[in-house]
Protein backbone atom coordinates (compact mmCIF):
# COMPACT_ATOMS: atom_id res chain seq x y z
CA UNK A 1 0.00 0.00 0.00
CA UNK A 2 2.80 2.03 1.26
CA UNK A 3 4.97 1.77 -1.92
CA UNK A 4 1.56 2.41 -4.24
CA UNK A 5 1.23 5.81 -2.62
CA UNK A 6 4.74 6.49 -3.56
CA UNK A 7 4.25 5.87 -7.12
CA UNK A 8 0.57 7.59 -7.09
CA UNK A 9 0.55 10.79 -8.65
CA UNK A 10 -2.67 11.72 -7.66
CA UNK A 11 -1.98 10.22 -3.98
CA UNK A 12 -1.51 14.24 -2.75
CA UNK A 13 -0.23 15.19 0.64
CA UNK A 14 0.01 11.81 1.67
CA UNK A 15 1.79 10.46 -1.31
CA UNK A 16 4.38 13.29 0.32
CA UNK A 17 4.06 12.62 3.54
CA UNK A 18 4.88 8.58 3.24
CA UNK A 19 8.26 9.89 0.40
CA UNK A 20 9.56 11.35 3.68
CA UNK A 21 8.84 8.53 5.97
CA UNK A 22 10.74 6.14 3.40
CA UNK A 23 13.62 9.04 3.51
CA UNK A 24 13.74 9.12 7.51
CA UNK A 25 13.75 5.31 8.25
CA UNK A 26 16.55 4.11 9.96
CA UNK A 27 17.19 1.03 8.33
CA UNK A 28 16.00 1.84 4.38
CA UNK A 29 16.03 5.45 4.26
CA UNK A 30 18.59 7.93 2.61
CA UNK A 31 21.71 8.43 5.14
CA UNK A 32 21.69 12.30 4.54
CA UNK A 33 18.25 12.67 5.30
CA UNK A 34 18.28 10.03 8.22
CA UNK A 35 21.43 12.42 9.81
CA UNK A 36 19.23 15.43 9.28
CA UNK A 37 17.64 17.14 12.31
CA UNK A 38 15.57 20.64 13.30
CA UNK A 39 18.95 22.79 13.66
CA UNK A 40 20.46 21.44 10.18
CA UNK A 41 17.41 21.65 8.10
CA UNK A 42 16.02 25.31 8.71
CA UNK A 43 18.84 26.96 6.99
CA UNK A 44 17.05 25.43 4.19
CA UNK A 45 13.84 26.31 5.48
CA UNK A 46 14.73 30.05 5.61
CA UNK A 47 15.94 29.33 1.81
CA UNK A 48 13.24 28.51 0.53
CA UNK A 49 10.92 30.70 1.89
CA UNK A 50 13.21 33.75 0.04
CA UNK A 51 13.25 31.70 -3.51
CA UNK A 52 9.45 31.57 -3.20
CA UNK A 53 9.45 35.48 -2.49
CA UNK A 54 12.03 35.48 -5.79
CA UNK A 55 9.82 33.92 -8.19
CA UNK A 56 7.09 36.45 -6.97
CA UNK A 57 8.85 39.29 -7.65
CA UNK A 58 10.11 38.04 -10.86
CA UNK A 59 6.61 36.63 -11.65
CA UNK A 60 7.45 33.21 -12.63
CA UNK A 61 4.50 31.55 -12.16
CA UNK A 62 6.02 28.25 -13.43
CA UNK A 63 9.17 28.50 -10.97
CA UNK A 64 6.93 28.89 -8.35
CA UNK A 65 4.74 26.52 -8.40
CA UNK A 66 8.11 24.46 -7.79
CA UNK A 67 9.50 26.70 -5.16
CA UNK A 68 5.94 26.10 -3.41
CA UNK A 69 6.16 22.67 -2.96
CA UNK A 70 10.38 22.74 -1.82
CA UNK A 71 8.75 24.95 0.44
CA UNK A 72 5.94 22.61 1.25
CA UNK A 73 8.43 20.40 1.60
CA UNK A 74 10.53 21.69 4.40
CA UNK A 75 7.32 21.45 6.80
CA UNK A 76 6.80 18.02 6.12
CA UNK A 77 9.99 18.19 6.62
CA UNK A 78 10.29 19.28 10.01
CA UNK A 79 6.40 17.38 11.10
CA UNK A 80 8.00 13.94 10.13
CA UNK A 81 10.95 14.78 12.90
CA UNK A 82 8.42 15.97 15.35
CA UNK A 83 6.20 13.43 14.88
CA UNK A 84 9.28 10.77 15.41
CA UNK A 85 10.36 12.49 18.83
CA UNK A 86 6.40 13.02 20.05
CA UNK A 87 6.41 16.38 19.71
CA UNK A 88 3.95 16.45 17.11
CA UNK A 89 2.54 15.42 13.91
CA UNK A 90 1.47 17.11 9.91
CA UNK A 91 -1.79 16.37 11.24
CA UNK A 92 -1.65 18.46 14.44
CA UNK A 93 0.30 21.21 12.88
CA UNK A 94 -2.36 21.24 10.68
CA UNK A 95 -5.40 21.40 13.23
CA UNK A 96 -3.26 24.06 14.72
CA UNK A 97 -3.44 26.29 12.01
CA UNK A 98 -6.93 25.96 10.88
CA UNK A 99 -8.22 26.20 14.59
CA UNK A 100 -6.01 29.72 14.69
CA UNK A 101 -7.96 30.82 11.21
CA UNK A 102 -10.94 30.02 12.14
CA UNK A 103 -10.54 31.96 15.48
CA UNK A 104 -8.96 34.51 13.77
CA UNK A 105 -11.81 35.26 11.28
CA UNK A 106 -14.94 35.55 13.57
CA UNK A 107 -16.09 37.45 11.38
CA UNK A 108 -16.05 34.89 8.67
CA UNK A 109 -16.23 31.72 10.29
CA UNK A 110 -18.47 32.98 13.45
CA UNK A 111 -21.01 35.25 14.33
CA UNK A 112 -19.62 38.96 13.89
CA UNK A 113 -20.57 40.88 11.17
CA UNK A 114 -18.27 41.20 7.50
CA UNK A 115 -19.80 44.68 7.69
CA UNK A 116 -16.12 46.33 8.70
CA UNK A 117 -13.33 48.24 7.60
CA UNK A 118 -10.10 47.18 6.91
CA UNK A 119 -8.71 48.88 9.34
CA UNK A 120 -11.12 47.70 11.97
CA UNK A 121 -10.56 43.94 10.79
CA UNK A 122 -6.62 44.72 11.32
CA UNK A 123 -7.37 46.10 14.72
CA UNK A 124 -9.41 43.18 15.56
CA UNK A 125 -6.65 41.12 14.23
CA UNK A 126 -4.23 42.54 16.83
CA UNK A 127 -6.29 42.19 19.43
CA UNK A 128 -7.00 38.64 18.80
CA UNK A 129 -3.18 37.85 18.36
CA UNK A 130 -2.30 40.32 21.37
CA UNK A 131 -5.34 38.01 24.01
CA UNK A 132 -3.22 34.38 22.08
CA UNK A 133 -0.06 35.99 23.39
CA UNK A 134 -1.11 36.49 26.69
CA UNK A 135 -2.14 32.65 27.42
CA UNK A 136 1.44 32.25 25.93
CA UNK A 137 2.65 34.26 28.91
CA UNK A 138 3.99 36.95 26.81
CA UNK A 139 3.23 39.91 28.54
CA UNK A 140 6.12 42.39 26.84
CA UNK A 141 4.62 44.13 23.91
CA UNK A 142 7.70 42.73 21.51
CA UNK A 143 7.19 39.57 22.81
CA UNK A 144 6.82 36.97 20.14
CA UNK A 145 8.66 38.89 17.68
CA UNK A 146 10.96 36.03 15.84
CA UNK A 147 15.01 36.64 16.85
CA UNK A 148 16.09 34.49 13.71
CA UNK A 149 14.20 37.17 11.37
CA UNK A 150 16.55 38.67 8.59
CA UNK A 151 17.78 42.03 11.01
CA UNK A 152 15.88 44.47 9.06
CA UNK A 153 12.37 42.64 8.78
CA UNK A 154 12.73 42.08 12.56
CA UNK A 155 13.25 45.93 12.84
CA UNK A 156 10.83 46.82 10.96
CA UNK A 157 8.42 44.29 12.96
CA UNK A 158 9.63 45.47 16.16
CA UNK A 159 8.59 48.94 15.81
CA UNK A 160 5.24 48.08 14.23
CA UNK A 161 4.96 46.30 17.80
CA UNK A 162 5.92 49.23 19.81
CA UNK A 163 3.77 52.10 17.73
CA UNK A 164 0.65 49.46 18.72
CA UNK A 165 0.66 50.77 22.31
CA UNK A 166 1.72 54.37 21.24
CA UNK A 167 5.50 54.37 21.34
CA UNK A 168 6.06 56.09 17.93
CA UNK A 169 6.74 59.18 16.49
CA UNK A 170 3.63 61.15 15.11
CA UNK A 171 4.76 61.88 11.63
CA UNK A 172 7.40 61.34 9.62
CA UNK A 173 9.03 64.57 9.39
CA UNK A 174 10.65 63.78 13.30
CA UNK A 175 11.56 60.13 11.67
CA UNK A 176 13.40 61.96 9.19
CA UNK A 177 15.11 64.27 11.42
CA UNK A 178 15.99 61.56 13.50
CA UNK A 179 17.90 59.84 10.61
CA UNK A 180 20.09 63.03 10.06
CA UNK A 181 21.04 63.20 13.45
CA UNK A 182 22.38 59.62 13.14
CA UNK A 183 24.05 60.18 10.15
CA UNK A 184 25.74 62.63 11.78
CA UNK A 185 26.58 60.16 14.84
CA UNK A 186 27.84 57.84 12.47
CA UNK A 187 30.60 60.60 11.08
CA UNK A 188 31.86 61.46 14.32
CA UNK A 189 31.99 58.05 14.98
CA UNK A 190 33.93 57.29 12.10
CA UNK A 191 36.09 60.45 12.71
CA UNK A 192 36.90 60.09 16.29
CA UNK A 193 35.56 57.10 18.04
CA UNK A 194 36.45 52.98 17.50
CA UNK A 195 35.26 50.48 15.33
CA UNK A 196 32.44 48.75 17.73
CA UNK A 197 30.93 52.74 18.28
CA UNK A 198 31.13 53.09 13.94
CA UNK A 199 29.19 49.67 13.95
CA UNK A 200 26.69 50.46 16.80
CA UNK A 201 25.80 54.05 15.46
CA UNK A 202 25.52 52.22 11.84
CA UNK A 203 22.85 49.62 13.21
CA UNK A 204 20.91 52.64 14.54
CA UNK A 205 20.56 54.64 11.23
CA UNK A 206 19.09 51.09 9.82
CA UNK A 207 16.88 50.46 12.45
CA UNK A 208 15.41 54.37 11.68
CA UNK A 209 15.59 53.75 8.12
CA UNK A 210 13.44 50.55 8.83
CA UNK A 211 11.22 53.07 10.98
CA UNK A 212 10.89 55.41 7.98
CA UNK A 213 9.93 52.83 5.67
CA UNK A 214 7.08 51.74 8.11
CA UNK A 215 5.65 55.22 8.33
CA UNK A 216 5.74 55.69 4.29
CA UNK A 217 4.04 52.02 4.14
CA UNK A 218 7.22 50.40 2.55
CA UNK A 219 8.16 47.21 4.18
CA UNK A 220 11.98 47.63 4.11
CA UNK A 221 13.18 44.03 3.21
CA UNK A 222 10.71 44.03 0.33
CA UNK A 223 12.12 47.67 -0.76
CA UNK A 224 15.55 46.25 -0.33
CA UNK A 225 15.04 43.26 -2.52
CA UNK A 226 13.87 45.35 -5.16
CA UNK A 227 16.55 47.66 -4.97
CA UNK A 228 19.33 44.35 -5.15
CA UNK A 229 17.24 43.34 -8.12
CA UNK A 230 17.56 46.50 -9.56
CA UNK A 231 21.26 46.79 -8.81
CA UNK A 232 22.05 42.97 -10.66
CA UNK A 233 20.27 43.55 -13.46
CA UNK A 234 22.01 47.52 -14.30
CA UNK A 235 25.20 45.99 -13.64
CA UNK A 236 24.61 43.04 -15.84
CA UNK A 237 23.67 45.63 -18.24
CA UNK A 238 27.16 47.22 -17.68
CA UNK A 239 29.37 44.04 -18.13
CA UNK A 240 27.11 42.80 -21.09
CA UNK A 241 27.80 46.86 -23.19
CA UNK A 242 31.76 45.78 -21.65
CA UNK A 243 31.96 42.54 -23.15
CA UNK A 244 30.42 43.82 -26.68
CA UNK A 245 33.67 46.39 -26.65
CA UNK A 246 35.69 43.04 -25.75
CA UNK A 247 36.42 44.31 -22.18
CA UNK A 248 36.15 42.99 -18.70
CA UNK A 249 35.01 45.85 -15.64
CA UNK A 250 38.45 44.42 -13.81
CA UNK A 251 39.60 46.38 -16.80
CA UNK A 252 37.60 49.11 -17.19
CA UNK A 253 38.10 52.46 -14.99
CA UNK A 254 35.17 53.74 -12.87
CA UNK A 255 34.85 57.03 -15.21
CA UNK A 256 34.19 54.27 -18.10
CA UNK A 257 31.25 52.18 -15.89
CA UNK A 258 29.86 54.64 -14.61
CA UNK A 259 28.98 56.33 -18.16
CA UNK A 260 27.89 52.60 -18.79
CA UNK A 261 25.85 52.52 -15.95
CA UNK A 262 24.54 56.14 -16.78
CA UNK A 263 23.51 54.37 -20.12
CA UNK A 264 21.43 51.30 -19.02
CA UNK A 265 19.66 53.82 -16.70
CA UNK A 266 18.00 55.92 -19.88
CA UNK A 267 17.58 52.67 -21.73
CA UNK A 268 15.49 51.66 -18.90
CA UNK A 269 13.27 54.69 -18.41
CA UNK A 270 13.57 54.85 -22.22
CA UNK A 271 11.59 51.48 -22.55
CA UNK A 272 9.25 52.04 -19.34
CA UNK A 273 7.96 55.54 -21.40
Amino acid sequence: MAQDIIHDPDAGIERLLEIMRRLRDPETGCPWDIEQDFDTIAPYTIEEAYEVADAIDRRDWRELEGELGDLLLQTVYHTEMGSEAGHFSFQSVVRNISDKMVARHPHVFGDESREKSAEQQTADWEAIKAQERAEKAQRGALDGVAVGLPALLRAYKLQKRAARVGFDWPDTGEVIAKIAEEASELVEARDSLGHDEMVEEFGDLLFVMANLGRHLGIEPEAALRGANAKFTRRFAGVEARLAAAGKRPEDSTLEEMDALWDAVKADERTSAA
